[in-house]
C-alpha cells in the first residue's frame, strides 16, 4: 500500500508544478483502455525525473496505479555522491523500487523481484537502456524487459518522454522546457514472435533483439511528436 499512498499524495502537487513550469502534456492514454491486465511500461531514460513523470502522467484513479520500478541495488550507488543517500534506500523502496540483481548472467535470477511483482498483478516501470542516455539518443537495450513480457505474458506499453534531457534547474523554473509523455500502443509477445528474428541458435540474444524492437517503437513516437 505504501507506493500507492505516496504516489497519490504527491500526484496533485506534481501535476500542478509540472504543468506550470514544464508546460506538461500527456498523449496516448487511449492506448491503455483495452489492456485487461497489469502491464510493463518501458521508457527511454533521459533524466532522473523520469520515474516521477510516469505516475504523474496517469489519471489519479488509473487502474495502473501504483507503479513499481526496476532499480539497481543500493550497493551500486556507493560512489554516486548525494545519490547514495537516496537511491536504493528506504524511500526508494517505499516509492515502489525493487532491485535487479546483477552478475548472474541469468534473467530469471536477476529479475526475480520484477517477475514476482508482475505475477502479483503489479504494474512495472522499466528503462530497457539500463541507464540515463549520455547524448540524448536512445541507447541499445538490455534484454530483461522482453524476458519479463514473455514469461509473465503481460503487455509492454512503450512510453516516450520528451523535454527533460539535459534540463537544468533554471531551464525548468524559467519555464523554458515543454515536457511531454506519450503512451504508445501495447506490445504483446505475439508481436515479438512475428516481427523479431529469433536467432539464438547462431549466437544472438533474442531478448535483446526484442527489447530493441521496443526501443524502436519508442524512437518512432519520439520522431512523430518531434515533427
Amino acid at each position: 500500500m505504501t507506493p500507492l499512498i505516496l504516489q497519490k499524495i504527491i500526484w496533485v502537487q506534481t501535476r500542478v508544478i509540472l504543468s506550470f513550469f514544464g508546460h506538461f502534456k500527456v498523449y496516448g492514454l487511449e492506448n491503455l483502455k483495452d489492456i485487461k491486465s497489469n502491464a510493463i511500461f518501458a521508457s527511454n531514460h533521459s533524466s532522473e525525473l523520469d520515474p516521477i513523470l510516469l505516475p504523474a502522467s496517469l489519471p489519479f484513479w488509473s487502474p495502473f496505479s501504483p507503479i513499481f520500478y526496476a532499480s539497481l541495488s543500493k550497493s551500486k550507488y556507493v560512489n554516486s555522491g548525494w545519490r547514495q543517500h537516496f537511491y536504493g534506500g528506504t524511500f526508494f523502496k517505499l516509492w515502489g523500487a525493487h532491485p535487479v540483481y546483477t552478475g548472474f548472467k541469468d534473467y530469471g535470477m536477476s529479475l526475480v523481484n520484477q517477475m514476482k511483482l508482475l505475477n502479483d498483478n503489479k504494474n512495472l516501470f522499466v528503462f530497457p537502456e539500463g541507464r540515463i542516455t549520455l547524448d540524448g539518443n536512445i541507447q541499445p537495450a538490455r534484454g530483461g524487459v522482453a524476458y519479463l513480457a514473455e514469461y509473465s505474458s503481460r503487455p509492454i506499453v512503450p512510453v516516450a518522454i520528451f523535454g527533460v534531457y539535459g534540463m537544468r534547474n533554471k531551464d525548468f523554473f524559467l519555464r523554458k522546457r515543454h515536457i511531454k509523455v506519450c503512451f504508445g500502443k501495447p506490445i504483446y509477445k505475439k508481436e515479438f514472435q512475428e516481427n523479431v528474428t529469433r536467432n539464438i541458435e547462431i549466437g544472438g540474444n533474442v531478448y535483446r533483439e526484442e527489447a530493441n524492437y521496443i526501443m524502436d517503437k519508442i524512437r518512432e513516437i519520439l520522431q512523430e511528436k518531434a515533427s
